[in-house]
């Protein structure tokens, strides 16, 4: 289902039943797989391969040769709302997500719109499945982002940021260039450039090992201290007996 007056160069494929809403953009030798919506005024670039069932909310921007897999959602509403004795009343999003060149998205990603200004994913990154990416994060060049990551809230990716599978990262912080998180890692603060991240809240990878060092000498400490009382236990025992 194609709008009136929306452009479909000659070279792009629509596939059966995706909808291109009125003011839709597609560039030359897209694909848009079958069941894709593209809503009002998005703009799908050129040479991208968008599969089969992705919702590419309106006023959303995409790139030239971007990659999108079946089930995400780029442009869903961010989670905003003011809380009270009523319940939660919902803040509008009226911003807009921004995919550049050569990104890739994986399978079942939730991209959320900004509240205002635009979430965005700049050129080169790729982002695994099932991955969180909230509203006004921006993401740097160059980055990976593996699957069951969670993004919060106007969060900021330097350039090659590399965030392992089931991150969480805080709302409101930066990861500066070059910063690598481990797999299962919670970040709650700002990270300086070329750091190792690792463990829930997260610290620098070295700090960590240590820490998990020190931990391993309390245990020894412990069993030194059982065998001390021990020895002492006897000693007293003995002291008492031969008084």
């Amino acid at each position: 289902m194609i709008a009136e007056g929306v452009r479909v160069p000659e070279s792009a494929h629509i596939g059966p039943n995706a909808v291109l809403a009125p003011g839709a953009q597609v560039g030359e030798r897209t694909v848009i797989g079958a069941g894709v919506y593209v809503g009002h005024e998005a703009r799908v670039g050129a040479d991208c391969l968008i599969h089969p069932n992705v919702t590419i909310r309106e006023r959303c921007r995409i790139g030239d040769r971007v990659i999108i897999h079946s089930g995400t959602v780029v442009g869903s509403d961010g989670f905003g709302y003011i809380s009270g004795p009523e319940g939660h009343r919902k803040i509008p999003q009226v911003g807009n997500v921004q995919i550049d060149d050569d990104v890739e998205i994986g399978a079942c990603v939730a991209i959320d719109r900004a509240r205002f200004g635009a979430t965005w994913i700049k050129r080169g990154t790729k982002v695994d499945n099932l991955v969180q990416i909230a509203h006004n994060v921006v993401i740097g060049e160059g980055c990976l982002i593996v699957a069951q990551v969670g993004i919060a809230g106007s969060t900021r990716l330097g350039r090659g940021v590399v965030l392992a599978g089931q991150v969480g990262v805080a709302g409101h912080i930066e990861l500066h260039d070059g910063v690598i998180v481990m797999a299962q890692s919670g970040v709650g603060k700002d990270v300086p450039p070329g750091t190792v991240m690792f463990g829930s809240p997260a610290v620098e990878r070295k700090q960590f090992i240590r820490d998990r060092a020190a931990v391993r000498s309390v245990t020894k400490l412990k069993q030194t201290v059982a065998r001390l009382q021990q020895r002492l236990d006897e000693i007293e025992t003995r002291c008492r007996n031969e008084g």
